[in-house]
Parts: C-alpha cells; structure tokens; sequence
C-alpha cells in the first residue's frame, strides 16, 4: 500500500511537472508571435517564470503534504490491524485461563490451599482482562474528548502508595521503589493521574519485567511538580521514541513479538497528561533502562 501512494505521487508530480513546462513554453512562444518591443517581450516571460514558479512552490507543497496524509493513514491502518491482531490473543488469554481455573476447581477435589492458588490466579487474569477493556473505553473517551480533568487537592503521595500496594499484591512481591520523603499536596484529577501512573506501570512490568529495579520517583521543582517511572529494562530504541505515544503503536512486528500488549497504555498515559495540562517525556535511564517523566504546572 506504501509502494503505491509513493508511486502514484511520483507520477502525479512527473506529470504536472511536463504539463507546467510545456504550458510556460506555449506562452512563451505565443508572446513571441505577437508584435512586442523587446523590453515588453521579456518583462512578460519573467512574470510567466514568477507566477509559475510561485505556482509550482505551491503545487509542490500541497503534494507533499498529501503525502505524509497518506503515510500517516496507511501507517495508522496498519497498527490497527496489528491492534485486531493483538487484542484478539489479549482478550481470548485471560478467558480462557480464567475458565481453565474453574473447570479444574470443579471437576477435582483438592486442597484447600490449591483451591485459594487457582482462585487468586484466576482474579489476577480478570483484573488483566478488566485493565485491558478499561484501556479501550479510555482511549474511545479521549477521542470522543467525552473526559475532562476535574481538579482537587489530593495527597499524591497516598494515590502512588495504594497504586503500588495493588501491583505488589498482583504478584506477591514487593519490586517498586518509592524515590521521594516530601509529603506533597497537587491540585489535580485523581483518577487522570492515577490512569497515568497506573499505565506507566503496566508499560514497564510487560517490557522491562518485575526484576528491573522499578523506580517511581516525584518532587517539586521549582514551579512544576514531576513525577516519573524508571526502570533497568532493555530500554527503547532512539528512533522508536517518537512514535511510542501513538495509538496502537508498539515496537517490532506483531508477528515477532512476544510480549502482551495492545498499543494503548502509552497513548491513553500521553493523551490524560494533556489533560492534565502536563507533559510526558522519553529518555534513557543511566546505565540502562528507560524513564517515561510527566511534568505538571503547579
């Protein structure tokens, strides 16, 4: 599809090109054919160059950005259909483990302990399944602009607490490290901030992995308040940093990769900073790793 929006653009542009050519050479000769001093003659060929180059400029600027139009959409079709591809196997995992687990739990007697163990496993995939609809709902509403940020005084540093107590308890084991001793009240929406903060630590378990020294960190900074999740991971590629925020967008092919995802967290975390009236950024973390910041007007 790429190959040919380029390859028509390219002809449209070669013929327009030849078309303009002999269009001025046609003026021109038909300026000659007229009884003209030479003053004249050639003031009229200058203006028939100026009006054309200036049509040209143009022509050439409207072509180029029908261009990147096009790119942008098959572009944008194409993480959609790696998005059916993706939710399809996102939404059928967690289902079917969940009936798995209740099928064992009833057709064998067992202990009471496996009992709890299958239970718990089964409520961690409906949290997942849950997580991953809510992330639908979400970006439709922001696109819908159906959401707007509804400010209060909160205690950020209770909302990053109870949000990291819920992921210990998911996988039975403390891996987030708080980085901050300040008590610091934000004039913001709790459930924007926390979306955030929520995704953000999605992105980094599914891509990094619990064991990468998952930070999150806030403080006040002159007049802004950030805060920020950082871990030890793999780390993402220079040129990919641009495009990570996209809708749908992830990185690698759908048919080679291996981690879970829907192409979402990012772009709904970016898409509620907005909101927010903040920012979101992507750089490296020193010596590995990846830190996604958000900065907040106070």
């Amino acid at each position: 599809m790429k190959k040919q929006a380029n390859f028509f653009l390219i002809i449209l542009v070669i013929y327009v090109f030849l078309q303009f050519i002999w269009w001025g050479n046609l003026l021109i000769r038909l300026n000659g054919q007229i009884d003209l001093s030479q003053q004249e003659y050639n003031r009229r060929v200058w203006m028939i160059i100026g009006e054309g180059s200036v049509f040209m400029v143009l022509l050439f600027l409207g072509i180029w950005k029908m261009r990147k139009v096009i790119l942008k959409e098959i572009g944008l079709t194409q993480r959609q259909s790696n998005f059916l591809l993706s939710i399809t196997h996102e939404l059928k995992t967690p289902i079917s483990s969940v009936k798995l687990f209740l099928q064992t739990l009833l057709k064998h007697d067992l202990p009471e302990e496996k009992k709890i163990d299958l239970l718990k496993k089964a409520m961690d995939e409906n949290e997942r399944l849950s997580l991953l609809i809510d992330n639908i709902l979400h970006a439709s509403r922001v696109e819908n602009k159906s959401l707007q940020a509804v400010n209060s005084d909160l205690p950020f540093n209770q909302l990053v607490t109870s949000i990291v107590d819920r992921f210990h308890k998911r996988y039975l084991q403390e891996f987030i490290q708080l980085e901050s001793s300040e008590q610091i009240s934000v004039h913001a929406d709790a459930f924007i901030l926390e979306m955030i903060i929520v995704n953000l630590l999605e992105n980094a378990c599914k891509y990094a992995g619990i064991d990468a020294n998952i930070t999150v960190y806030f403080h006040k900074k002159s007049s802004t308040f950030v805060f920020g999740v950082k871990d030890e991971g793999p780390g993402i590629p220079t040129d990919e940093r641009a495009s990570i925020f996209e809708k749908f967008y992830r990185i690698g092919n759908e048919e080679t990769r291996q981690k879970q995802g829907s192409g979402l967290g990012l772009f709904i975390a970016s898409e509620f900073a907005q909101l927010q009236g903040a920012t979101i950024t992507c750089k490296e973390n020193i010596p590995k790793g990846t830190v996604f910041e958000v900065t907040l007007s106070l």
